[in-house]
């Protein structure tokens, strides 16, 4: 059986919107010593592949981190496979806010150094130590603590659209240049009760042991992070603390918690919270674009991409192979991937 997909991305989208069947998007992670991360991400995939499994996991020595959409028709199967690994013995998962079902559309097991890059080395403290797990409850009540400082432990894209009343939402690109950002900006402050959050818990682990070695006192952390957040304030009927939408990394970019629209098209500056990548297949940035400016800008971010993507695609192909190849890096680090902020505070 072949262990890698095969498929253009055009082709597995028709296949996903023409299923009849319902899909169930989940999501899960576990820091657990994997001693064999190779043999068990080819065991993963042949099994999940067989149950019609589509999704992102990613496998390392220290764990594994996952998010999939699993057919309803093999939900059971699925399930009673996974908890019967040693590994993930009892591994608790989390459903979707806003699910479709057309979550993903492809399988991919990848084995890497880490499951988030996160820049540490481990072996300076112990990942074990982690902060207080907090429920939806009791970060509620938290956040009422005036002696609280709550920190957004997401990219700036994803607390853009969606954050806890009050939190500091670090602007960074990566889980790895927050850490030390968010050590540098709450120096002197070790005594605070300290509060994390992330979207479902997996950036807060490994974040509330660095705090905790670096001297905090009081790390907490919402357990099962934005997700299950939502689902146990409807469930107890709690007040929502959050604001917007949760970024996810799959195909839908978001899910809705409070029916809020907090953020702005980067283009125009009317009220959306629509993440897009730019049509323009040698950028692709990811921005937020509101359906007029999508059509007036094809998609794209700026005009210099909409030029590139309406060009017919052998002349493109020809541009990545001479000019635009050599030129890409002073093009697209310095013009267009800065172009992300210029969006937010010029709009084009």
């Amino acid at each position: 059986m072949q262990l890698f997909n095969i498929y253009d991305k055009k082709l597995l989208k028709e296949k996903l919107m023409n299923e009849t069947f319902k899909r169930i998007t989940i999501s899960f992670y576990r820091y657990v010593i994997i001693d064999q991360p190779h043999q068990l991400r080819d065991e993963l995939y042949a099994e999940w592949a067989a149950l019609n499994v589509f999704g992102r996991t990613y496998l390392a020595q220290e764990g594994i981190n996952a998010q999939m959409s699993v057919p309803e028709h093999h939900w059971d199967e699925f399930m009673l496979r996974l908890q019967a690994r040693k590994y993930f013995e009892n591994m608790p998962i989390k459903r979707a806010v806003e699910d479709d079902g057309k979550s993903f559309y492809k399988l991919k097991v990848k084995v890497r150094n880490k499951i988030v890059a996160d820049g540490l080395d481990d072996g300076t403290f112990d990942v074990t130590n982690v902060g207080r797990h907090l429920t939806a409850r009791e970060f509620n009540e938290a956040l009422a603590d005036p002696n609280t400082i709550v920190v957004d432990m997401r990219n700036h894209y994803e607390s853009e659209i969606g954050h806890f009343e009050n939190a500091i939402c670090p602007d960074v690109d990566t889980f790895k240049e927050e850490l030390p950002a968010v050590e540098d900006m709450l120096k002197g402050k070790e005594d605070k009760k300290l509060l994390l959050y992330c979207t479902g818990g997996i950036r807060c682990e490994k974040a509330s042991a660095y705090f905790k070695h670096k001297g905090f006192k009081d790390v907490n952390q919402l357990h099962g992070g934005i997700i299950d957040y939502a689902r146990q304030i409807e469930a107890e009927g709690l007040e929502n603390k959050f604001k917007g939408k949760n970024f996810v990394f799959d195909e839908r970019l978001g899910e809705s918690i409070s029916g809020e629209i907090i953020s702005e098209c980067h283009q125009c500056g009317a009220p959306c919270d629509t993440h897009t990548n730019c049509a323009n297949d040698d950028c692709h940035l990811l921005f937020i674009q509101c359906e007029a400016c999508a059509t007036k800008m094809d998609g794209c971010c700026t005009d210099e991409c909409k030029t590139i993507a309406n060009l017919p695609m052998e002349e493109q192909r020809a541009l990545r192979k001479g000019k635009l190849k050599t030129d890409a890096h002073s093009v697209y680090k310095s013009r267009l991937r800065p172009n992300l902020k210029n969006l937010r505070n010029q709009k084009v």
